[in-house]
């Protein structure tokens, strides 16, 4: 599918965008989405061939050299934040594939049809959970649920979204998170682990193993299948992180298509490869 406009994104209607990841599916390609919190990222995140482009507030955190966490936390204003990077930093400069907006549904000063509105004339093709609820637990998780901010206002904003055309992959931490969203029309379910291991600024013992953030996806997949086949299913987080990992998750959870990288693509890779290209320059001598 060429995109006409080369330069300024390229908006795709929910079945377009579901076609191009059934086509890559028949290939016998896992589907790889990718966050990108900057321009460059987004730009050679597509040389490289992923599917998909999410944009979330997060990715300016990471990218500032943070942990992602903080795109959960009050630091700003979540919305506007994936709205900014969109318009100003990754929709100019994506050529050809899907572009999806992180959108924090329980925000109580969005009336989330109005903005839903915003979103999809920026130019994004689809719209992600994020910052999302279903990461949080404990006490905290039982203050938002019965003071208005409930994980079911991201569900009521996917259920929009859907009526409204925009593609939806939306992040779960819970087999009954991903029913309910999936009978709200979610087309891609991400299986969130926890916060990404490894790098600077990787989590290191909060975090669970990998045998148990392959059980858990699966238990996402098979309750969400019974009802709903045609669900695309993804995996973020964790212990998933590198491609071994990821070919790890693929080859033990039956029904898994893919995965979701943030960190482990776009913070992972400026990490490595800035302080090699830095020490080989400073390895040279006069």
């Amino acid at each position: 599918m060429p995109n006409p406009w080369t330069g300024i994104g390229n908006p795709y209607t929910r079945e377009e965008v579901k076609e191009r990841l059934r086509t890559t599916l028949d290939a016998n390609k896992a589907i790889i989405g990718a966050g990108a919190g900057t321009g460059i990222s987004a730009k050679f995140i597509e040389k490289g061939g992923a599917d998909f482009i999410i944009v979330y507030n997060s990715g300016r955190f990471r990218m500032s050299g943070h942990g992602s966490t903080a795109g959960m936390m009050a630091y700003g204003d979540a919305n506007a934040v994936a709205m900014e990077i969109g318009e100003f930093e990754v929709l100019p400069v994506v050529e050809e594939i899907p572009v999806i907006c992180g959108v924090h549904g329980s925000d109580p000063r969005r009336r989330m049809w109005h903005f839903l509105g915003q979103v999809k004339d920026m130019g994004f093709s689809g719209v992600n959970n994020f910052p999302t609820h279903s990461i949080i637990d404990g006490h905290f998780r039982n203050v938002l649920e019965e003071t208005g901010m409930p994980f079911q206002k991201e569900v009521e904003m996917i259920n929009l979204a859907s009526k409204m055309d925009l593609f939806s992959v939306v992040y779960v931490a819970k087999p009954d998170e991903a029913v309910q969203m999936a009978d709200v029309g979610a087309d891609a379910i991400i299986a969130h682990v926890g916060t990404t291991v490894g790098g600077s600024i990787g989590v290191t013992d909060a975090t669970a193993s990998m045998d148990d953030a392959i059980e858990r996806t699966q238990r996402i997949v098979d309750a969400v299948k019974k009802s709903n086949p045609d669900t695309i299913f993804l995996a973020h987080g964790g212990p998933i992180n590198t491609p071994d990992d990821v070919r790890y998750a693929l080859d033990h959870v039956d029904g898994l298509h893919g995965f979701v990288g943030a960190s482990s693509l776009e913070r992972m890779g400026v990490e490595e490869s800035l302080t090699n290209l830095t020490k080989e320059f400073k390895s040279l001598t006069i």
